[in-house]
């Protein structure tokens, strides 16, 4: 043990947990700790012994906690057991004793004294030896979890942090990041539950087991209710699929009593459904006469000390039965009974929100979670991990009960495989909810300049979650620029920029390609018109150019022997070509009509008897003369050449062609190897080049996203005349006024109060202002 620790032996009346001296023993050694375990475990050991250690050295422990509820029962607690004067609270609407060796408060006090500019002599944290951090889980919040992450940060680096967290999936990177941001942290596990829980299904056929014997699965007994086939298809003749049965209140309660499960914690995520629950359970007594006597006498002191505290509608009534309601619209002196009455088993069932499991002292036997979903500010939503284990934490009191019970119940909407789900599921991580607000802005800014503001705000839980995201990120980034590298090495010598503009006149030479091929087809119907009409008084012995399919599609140079009538007004043509092959075609295969060139003789030869169009067939030694004779025209003459292509407009286009192709070889990359590889090697590296700019620009973005934020909202306090100075950094008055408030939009609410607005307003308008700006937004589930 250190010289500065304690001995728990001399502290606490029974054996500890391992995990409870592990985590003593880290603190003697002058660390923070983490100490992740299961609701219901002792982790809360851990706190005390830093109160009793700190008490022991003349110095101080600030305890925080998520809910005034659970502020107030501690205050109760520690009064108790370090004594009155050593304990105060400090919550929104509650003041006492704040300048006691322990002081209880929320979790948002702590994080406002942070902030706070402490006056000459009067640091509130002076003398804090060790602050806790009860349900430090709640860093997973939307809406609150960011107070824990600014507290840790600004949190004194003298003073050692105590985070009692449930059981979370990542505790060792909560570990790590305050270990970064606040000193040497050690992390504390523990999965064993003292007292093991039993998980069991309620529908409206009894209470059964949920899950399997190895608590892997669904018990095998137990029956999966499912819509009937069919059922999406709802025609105006199709019966709606039915609805499992929800089973009654009171049939729940007496099932767990028939089975000595009570007393139990009811969950119902409503305070309108708890009070309900109340209603619902009507005369039933769960109690005995004696325990009924003693809950009375206790009530009388109650009534006679405070009876503006007795909560009507029945409820003293159904606490006499042992039965009560307990949610944050029940009055603290009300809570206090009911939680004193519960804690020595007289009453048995609670009808509590989801509240009450956030660490507040009343274990109970067995806890039913009535709904596995619930509606919120943003909707309706199953469900989390962490929350269903949470209130199934509640069950099983160490030193009482051997067995914990957890009881789901058959709703309309979910049933025994969302159940199986819950109870199977692994906890759940933790996020961060870091963001940076008009408030934080103006609070950094009034004590720290605009680097150390930045160093401050990059210390969120979130950069550092982002970071270890990041890590990925940028080694993808640097495989994807290595990839680059070793296709700009293989791409050798070759200047990209002269290889985009040979690819742009290769591009260019195909338009205008496709621009010859246009005007030759125009050109090849007004010219083949006219050879038909002239073809119809040429005679035998004329040269001419032929185009067909047959000859491969090239123009060849070819007499004609024989004019055949054919089917309509123009005769078929039965011509010899250069190579000796006979051929039977239409005038429109002609491209080219020879006139200006002397007629061959071809009376002495015999052409065969060609019967069908386009029939082609090898000369003889007999028409191998005549075909000497046309290749010799042909080589004197240019009979290569259809007659379209002697357009005008044709030439001046193919000479366009021509030149663009000249130009194209002559280039410096028309030398390179192949050029389609090349090109393909070319997109990939700008496909890399792409995909390295957006990630980089991602990771920027994931990097810098909350300081951005910070510096946008500078921009608005500037606006609005919250900021001002040469740098345009210095909190006006104005400013000052809103760094000291607390709010969803501290700007609008201090701009509000330094209108002048409200000064001449009368008490009645002011209560309706303040009314309007104060109370909470009406749940959707109350």
């Amino acid at each position: 043990m250190a010289p500065n620790g304690l001995d728990p032996a001399a502290i606490f009346p029974f054996p500890l947990d391992d995990f409870q001296l592990e985590a003593i023993d880290a603190l003697n050694q002058g660390h923070s700790v983490v100490v992740s375990a299961p609701t219901g475990s002792g982790k809360t050991l851990v706190g005390e012994y830093a109160i009793y250690r700190a008490l022991a050295h003349g110095q101080k422990v600030f305890y925080t906690t998520p809910l005034k509820a659970l502020s107030n029962q501690k205050l109760r607690d520690f009064r108790e057991q370090f004594g009155a004067d050593k304990v105060g609270l400090l919550t929104g609407d509650m003041s006492l004793n704040r300048e006691a060796q322990v002081v209880v408060m929320t979790t948002e006090i702590f994080r406002n004294m942070l902030y706070a500019a402490a006056d000459a002599g009067d640091d509130p944290l002076e003398g804090v030896e060790a602050v806790v951090l009860d349900e430090c889980h709640y860093m997973n919040d939307s809406q609150r979890g960011t107070v824990w992450e600014e507290s840790i940060i600004h949190c004194p680096l003298p003073i050692q942090l105590v985070a009692l967290s449930a059981t979370v999936a990542n505790a060792g990177q909560l570990t790590d990041w305050i270990e970064r941001v606040h000193g040497p942290t050690q992390l504390v596990l523990s999965d064993h539950r003292p007292v093991p829980l039993a998980f069991s299904f309620c529908s409206a056929k009894g209470l059964h087991p949920l899950l399997n014997d190895e608590g892997t699965g669904l018990h095998p007994n137990c029956k999966v209710w499912r819509a009937a086939k069919g059922g999406q298809r709802k025609g105006p003749k199709t019966p709606k699929p039915p609805q499992p049965e929800a089973p009654p209140l009171g049939f729940v309660v007496a099932q767990m009593a028939d089975r000595d499960m009570l007393p139990a914690i009811y969950f119902i995520f409503s305070r309108r459904g708890c009070d309900k629950g109340v209603k619902e359970l009507g005369k039933a007594a769960l109690v005995t006469p004696a325990e009924q006597a003693r809950i009375k006498a206790r009530l009388d002191l109650f009534v006679a000390t405070t009876p503006e505290a007795v909560r009507e509608g029945g409820h003293a009534e159904a606490l006499l039965r042992g039965i009560a309601a307990h949610h944050a619209g029940v009055l603290p002196a009300w809570k206090e009974l009911i939680e004193e009455l519960f804690q020595q088993g007289l009453i048995k069932v609670v009808f509590a929100t989801e509240t009450l499991a956030a660490g507040i002292n009343m274990p109970a036997r067995t806890t039913v979670i009535s709904a596995l979903s619930k509606r919120t500010e943003r909707g309706h939503r199953p469900l989390m991990g962490s929350e269903f284990l949470q209130m199934a934490g509640r069950a099983g009191r160490r030193g009482l009960d051997i067995q914990g019970y957890v009881v789901t119940v058959q709703s309309r909407f979910e049933g025994v495989r969302e159940a199986g789900q819950l109870a199977t599921a692994p906890a759940d991580p933790l996020v961060s909810q870091f963001m940076p607000s008009y408030g934080m802005v103006l609070n950094l800014l009034q004590r720290y300049d605009l680097a150390k503001a930045k160093e401050l705000v990059e210390r969120s839980f979130g950069r550092y979650l982002a970071t270890l995201d990041l890590v990925e990120d940028e080694a993808r980034i640097a495989q994807l620029m290595q990839q680059l590298e070793g296709l700009e090495d293989g791409s050798g010598e070759v200047p990209w920029d002269d290889f985009e503009d040979y690819e742009k006149q290769r591009a260019h030479l195909r338009e205008e390609r496709r621009i010859l091929r246009i005007l030759q087809q125009q050109a090849e119907e007004t010219v083949a018109h006219e050879l038909t009409l002239a073809l119809q008084f040429a005679s035998e012995g004329t040269l001419v150019s032929l185009k067909a399919p047959q000859l491969r599609g090239r123009v060849t140079p070819a007499v004609i022997v024989e004019k055949v009538k054919g089917p309509g007004q123009f005769p078929l043509l039965k011509c010899l070509t250069d190579e000796n092959l006979w051929l039977l075609l239409p005038c429109h295969g002609v491209v080219s009509l020879h006139a200006e060139l002397s007629c061959l003789q071809v009376s002495q030869v015999d052409p065969p008897e060609l019967r069908q169009l386009g029939e082609l067939r090898h000369g003889d030694q007999a028409s191998g003369g005549l075909a000497l004779a046309v290749a010799h025209m042909a080589s004197r003459h240019d009979m290569a050449t259809p007659q379209y292509d002697l357009a005008g407009e044709v030439q001046d286009q193919a000479q366009q062609v021509q030149q663009l192709e000249e130009g194209l070889e002559l280039h410096p990359a028309h030398r390179w190897g192949d050029r389609r590889q090349l090109k393909k090697h070319r997109r990939r590296m700008e496909e890399l080049q792409l995909e390295i700019e957006e990630r980089q620009q991602l990771l920027h973005f994931r990097s810098n996203r909350h300081w951005d934020t910070f510096l946008a909202l500078i921009e608005v306090l500037r606006f609005f005349g919250a900021l001002a100075g040469a740098d345009g950094l210095e909190p006006t008055e104005v400013g000052r006024t809103v760094a000291a408030l607390r709010g969803d939009n501290e700007l609008w609410l201090g701009l509000s109060l330094m209108s002048g607005h409200l000064d001449e307003l009368d008490p009645p308008q002011l209560a309706a202002v303040f009314e309007a700006i104060s109370t909470e937004v009406n749940r959707p589930d109350l």
